[in-house]
This record gives C-alpha cells, sequence and structure tokens, in this order.
C-alpha cells in the first residue's frame, strides 16, 4: 500500500458545528500558526504562558528550560515549584468537590462507582498520611502493585503528595519481575492489593507479592488494599490493611512544594537483554504536557468524560487516565475487566452507560472486536463519542476504518497517537477540528515538537517532503524523560548518543508529499530486501486484508541471497475453513504480492494461534525475530507476555519449517 494513494478524510461537520468548538480548529493553517509559534524564536515565551495558564504553581518560575541534548542535562522550569497531586485534585476539589474525578467499571458488568473530586481529596490525603506515619520522605520509593481499582490513583497521587517517587508495576509482572523491580529502586514500602479481578478470574496479587518480597529485604511495610476480601497470607508487623490504616490517620495531608524537576515517577521498560529501564519523569514538564496534550490532541473539555481502556501499569495509563484528565478536572475511567467480558460488546456497553465522550484503546483491541462482528457495536448508543483514540503501535487502515464507520459512525474524531515511556505523552497526532486523517499515519507533531527524519547511516537530516528515515526530535520538551534511574550513561548512550543533538527515538518514519508522518515501526522493523525497504506494518496490513486473517506480525531476518529476507506470523479468525496449511499460505503470499508487489512476498508464512504479547496487547516480534534467527535460547525478558506458552509453539513452527 502506497502511502500516497491514501484517501485524505475530511473533519467530521459534527467537530466543525457542535456544541463544543475544537481548541484548535477549523483547519490546518491553524495548526500550523499554533505550532510555529510553539517552536520558533519565541518557542519558550509560548511555553511560559502555556505553563501559567495550565497549572497552579506555587512559586512561579523564572528560567523556561536550560541544557540540551548534547549534554543530556535538560530541565525545564527548573526554579519553579509546585505539586502535581495539588494540580490534580486539590484545585479542582474546592471548586466543586461534587464533581466526578473517577468513573470505576469494577470486572463484571453492574459493578460501577463514581469517585468525586472531594472524595479523592480526601483518600489521597489519608493514604498519603500513612506513608509519611511510615518515615517515607520526599525523593524515597514506594513500588505500586494493583490492579485496575479507583483506589490506585489515589495511590499515585498520595506519593505525589508527599513527594515521594512512585514505581508502579503492571499487576500482571511475575514475581521475579517485581522482585527485580522492587530492588532496583530500593523501595521500602509496596503498596497492593489481596487479589485482582480480570475477566471472571481471580488474580492472586498478594501471593505474587510475597514470593517477591522473599528477595526484598529492603522492604517494611507492605499496604495491602482489600478488593475480593479472600483469605490471603499475611507477614505481621509488616502487612497492613489499606482500611484499616487510612482509618487512623487525618483525612488532609497539605501538599508538599516540590521543584518542577523532582521526580514524579519511574517506569520500567524491559529490552532483549540487560536489566529493564527505570525510565525518570519529572513533576512539572511532566504534568505539563500530559494536561496539554489532553486538551489539545484529545480536544478535552470540561465536562467531558474521558474513556482510556489502558492499564495504569504502563505509560498510556499514567499520562492518560491518572495525570492529563485530573490535571485538566475531567473524569477519568478506570477499566477492570477485558474487552470481551463476558461478552465482546463490553466496551461499548461501557461507552453507552458512562456516557463516554472520549474512548482510548490500542488497534490490538480493535482487531480483536473486529472479529467477532458490528453487531456488538451496533447494540449500543454510542452518540456521546466525539473522539477515538488509538495507541501502542500504528493502527492498521482496516481498523481505523471499522473505528470510523462502526464506532464513530462517521460522526468522530480518530487520533492515531504517538509516543514512548520515554517521551512521556504523545508526541505526533492528528488535532480534532484542524487536521483531516489519512488512515495509517500519525500526522503531525505536537506543540513544541521539531520532528526529523535522519539518514540512518550518516545521521544528516532529510529535508523536505517525500522522504524516509529515523524519526528523531530536536530541541527537548516538557515531558521528555531525564535518565535511567541510578544509570544516566544508560540513558546517554541509547537516547542521546546515537544521533548527537537530538532525541533518538528507534522507529523508522516516512514524510510523505503532503507532511504527513507515517511510523514505520522500530528501526529494526524495517526490512531491507535486496535494495527494497519494505514496512512489517505495510505487509501486515496486506495480510489482514485475507478473510481468514484475524492479526499477522512480519518481521526481517538474513538472508544470504537477498541481504534480508520477510518472515510472517498470522493467526486466523476462529469460524475461518480452509483445504490445507499449505493452500492457505500460497493464499497469502499471493495477497501480499498483490497488494504491495512480489518483491513484498514473505519467504515464510507461519500459521499459528496467537502471537506473543504483552499483557497490554503489544506484539512482541523482538520474539519471533530471534526464534527465526536461531537464537530461541536468548529471548531475555519474558514476564510481560499474557502467554508465554505461545513461545514454545512458535519456535515449533518455526523448526518444523526450516527441516
Amino acid at each position: 500500500m502506497s502511502t500516497e494513494s491514501v484517501s485524505i478524510y475530511p473533519i467530521p461537520s459534527r467537530l466543525q458545528d457542535g456544541p463544543e468548538v475544537p481548541f484548535i480548529g477549523p483547519n490546518i493553517e491553524a495548526y500550523r500558526k499554533a505550532h510555529a509559534e510553539s517552536v520558533g524564536p519565541n518557542a519558550d515565551n509560548w511555553w511560559a504562558k502555556m505553563a501559567l495558564e495550565t497549572l497552579h504553581w506555587d512559586i512561579p518560575f523564572h528560567t523556561v528550560r536550560s541544557g540540551s541534548f548534547e549534554h543530556g542535562d535538560v530541565t525545564w522550569f527548573p526554579d519553579g515549584y509546585l505539586n502535581a497531586s495539588y494540580n490534580c485534585v486539590d484545585r479542582w476539589a474546592y471548586r466543586n468537590p461534587n464533581k466526578t474525578a473517577i468513573i470505576y467499571e469494577g470486572d463484571e458488568p453492574g459493578q460501577s462507582v463514581e469517585i468525586s473530586y472531594g472524595q479523592l481529596l480526601r483518600e489521597v490525603s489519608c493514604v498519603a498520611n500513612v506513608l509519611k506515619s511510615w518515615g517515607v520522605k520526599q525523593g524515597d520509593t514506594v513500588s505500586i502493585y494493583l490492579p485496575m481499582t479507583w483506589q490506585a490513583v489515589a495511590a499515585f497521587l498520595a506519593c505525589a503528595r508527599i513527594g515521594a517517587v512512585h514505581a508502579v508495576v503492571f499487576a500482571g509482572f511475575s514475581s521475579e519481575s517485581l522482585r527485580d523491580r522492587v530492588n532496583d529502586c530500593k523501595s521500602r514500602v509496596v503498596i497492593t492489593a489481596d487479589e485482582g479481578r480480570r475477566g471472571g478470574k481471580t488474580i492472586a496479587i498478594k501471593q505474587i507479592v510475597d514470593n517477591a518480597l522473599k528477595a526484598c529485604p529492603e522492604v517494611e511495610h507492605v499496604l495491602v488494599l482489600r478488593r475480593t476480601g479472600n483469605e490471603v497470607s499475611w507477614t505481621e508487623g509488616r502487612d497492613k490493611w489499606w482500611h484499616e490504616e487510612t482509618a487512623k490517620v487525618p483525612n488532609f495531608c497539605p501538599p508538599a512544594l516540590l521543584s518542577a524537576e523532582h521526580p514524579l515517577f519511574i517506569l520500567y521498560t524491559s529490552g532483549s537483554t540487560g536489566k529493564p529501564k527505570g525510565i525518570v519523569h519529572t513533576t512539572g514538564g511532566y504534568l505539563l504536557n500530559t494536561a496539554l496534550t489532553l486538551k489539545y490532541v484529545f480536544d478535552v473539555h470540561e465536562n467531558d468524560r474521558f474513556g482510556c481502556m489502558a492499564d495504569m501499569g504502563w505509560i498510556t495509563g499514567h499520562s492518560y487516565i491518572v495525570y492529563g484528565p485530573l490535571a485538566n478536572g475531567v473524569a477519568t475511567i478506570v477499566f477492570e475487566s477485558t474487552p470481551v467480558y463476558p461478552t465482546p460488546g463490553r466496551f461499548w456497553e461501557v461507552v453507552d452507560t458512562h456516557k463516554l465522550t472520549h474512548f482510548y484503546t490500542a488497534p490490538t483491541a480493535v482487531r480483536l472486536l473486529r472479529r467477532h462482528g458490528e453487531h456488538w457495536v451496533e447494540k449500543a448508543d454510542l452518540s456521546t463519542l466525539r473522539v477515538i483514540g488509538s495507541v501502542g503501535e500504528p493502527i492498521n487502515p482496516e481498523a481505523w476504518h471499522w473505528l470510523n464507520d462502526y464506532v464513530g459512525r462517521r460522526q468522530a474524531a480518530i487520533v492515531d497517537t504517538f509516543f514512548q515511556t520515554e517521551t512521556g505523552t504523545v508526541v505526533i497526532a492528528p488535532f480534532p477540528g484542524a487536521i483531516e486523517c489519512k488512515p495509517g499515519s500519525a500526522t503531525v507533531p505536537f506543540f513544541g515538537m521539531e520532528a526529523a527524519l535522519l539518514d540512518p547511516v550518516t545521521g544528516k537530516e532529510l529535508e523536505g517532503n517525500g522522504v524516509e528515515g529515523v524519526l528523531a526530535f530536536k530541541r527537548s520538551w516538557p515531558s521528555i524523560a531525564r535518565t535511567v534511574w541510578q544509570d544516566h550513561s544508560r540513558w546517554l548512550d541509547v537516547y542521546l548518543k546515537p544521533y548527537p543533538g537530538y532525541y533518538f527515538t528507534g522507529d523508522g518514519a516516512l514524510r510523505d508529499k503532503d507532511g504527513y508522518i507515517w511510523i514505520k515501526g522500530r528501526v529494526d522493523d524495517v526490512i531491507n530486501v535486496s535494495g527494497h525497504r519494505l514496512s512489517t506494518a505495510e505487509i501486515e496490513s496486506a495480510l489482514i486484508l485475507h478473510d481468514g486473517v484475524a492479526e499477522a506480525a512480519v518481521i526481517g531476518a538474513s538472508d544470504e541471497l537477498t541481504g534480508q529476507s520477510v518472515h510472517a506470523f498470522a493467526t486466523l479468525k476462529p469460524d475461518f475453513e480452509y483445504d490445507s496449511e499449505a493452500s492457505l499460505v500460497k493464499e497469502l503470499s499471493v495477497q501480499v504480492r498483490k497488494t504491495i508487489g512480489p518483491f513484498a512476498a514473505p519467504k515464510k508464512i507461519y500459521i499459528v494461534p496467537d502471537l506473543p504479547k504483552t499483557r497490554s496487547g503489544k506484539i512482541m516480534r523482538r520474539i519471533m525475530r530471534k526464534v527465526v534467527a536461531g537464537e530461541g535460547d536468548q529471548l531475555g525478558d519474558l514476564s510481560t507476555l499474557a502467554d508465554p506458552s505461545i513461545v514454545e509453539v512458535i519456535k515449533a513452527k518455526v523448526a518444523a519449517a526450516h527441516c
């Protein structure tokens, strides 16, 4: 599929004539004018204005930014002081204590409750006071291993309130992975729950924590939320019930006065080798960008109800369940269940029940629901939806069209967002009301973002449109991470040294004739076959066009003849019938040839029952790449996988194909 042949979809009339006037509109020229101001010679004045208008500062800053990528010493608003918890809770609670802050949707339908800003302030204060009574001070780390409950938000903000640095670990990680993260950040306190609930199943949260803490000698206290009420193991003196401890302390805790550069949180990312990287984000810059991106990328207004369906254990949840919505004073949903429990209509029932104005999820979830058919969507009233977002990987055009046609009913804006744990917030996305979309394109940089495409060999910036290279960013922005926890040299080596003067995303991208940016996947996911640079996402989209294919993942492998060759893994729709695997593989190869060209035809196609994915739904292509390369015994950290057993199935499939 050529990007030049993709149709541009006009802005829905609802976003031009509706009751909520888009913040950026009415067209791309309005965006270009605002963006030019945010990156021009007076950019610091623009950022100062945004910061003072958007956040409450206890001590206003005088310096907007200092440092550079060259030296790895970036700071934003370094002489300003504020508190993230105050900005997300107090200022709204004082204005309207009964306004909904959190919509908690439990695992079972009907298990929902709305938490007001007033309630949230009291709960945050109580947890903060418990932490203080245990000797937690500014700069101390607190590890959080909680299921998707509204109290998890309170735990985040309680840490932020007293200047503790929260290190949230996704509550699907193994005890070994939790152990490694707790030890790396040297937490003395862990916040967890007795059990979790997800998709009708009970998850032994406390048991996982207990196993991890056998090798975490520095942990002194464990605060346990009662989620299910079932009996769990208990260590006297160390373990304390949330409800009992919070009943002992006052329900107001004064927010600490914190530097804008004070660390707000650590979030670990795992790689193919080495220990996980603890990415560090700071208070002022991160909070500002989460607030601004939520407001402008999603066009959020004060009475909106924002529905991010991610897990709080990942950066999307940090930024667009917790900090972004609450910094704007709007209602945010905490969704505990899965898209298909108890039926594939669950997402749409939630939108209908809670009258959500925004819906934000991953392409993986969209493809899953598309498999189950449109009738589940058509049952629900989705008329409140104004903006639908996609996150996690480039959305394939088929999924984009399905969202647009069936979920948004061609009346909602579709925003395909690109960002990373390290960028903190969205860095490329369309703006509702201003940017016409091309399905599959992340479109344009956010304010203050100076995107650059670099020649991967020379590092020279590629000017103009119609170019393809490595995606990088010039100059810093407020929410860029500052370092890797206790390992600044690793931060420099991975992100700032590959292309001096730039932040290196690790992704390839194309800027088309209209200036729209297309994310092509990780640099090592761009396959060079006999001089043809092929995007894995493009080949995957071609495979998904086949009636029988549910999902596809494509990787490149070393090839003596062509340099690299294409290897594809495909899963099938549940009711799809076919004569033989060999005939189906041939059909799929023809499909790619027809859609892209003979040079893109995969050398090998493997039909598999599932793809290796993290619990958040991200496809782990590095695993397939290593298996195909004969490095199946060097797979690195597999603790993020939803179903580790699928790795052995893939190994067997690849081995059989090479016999």
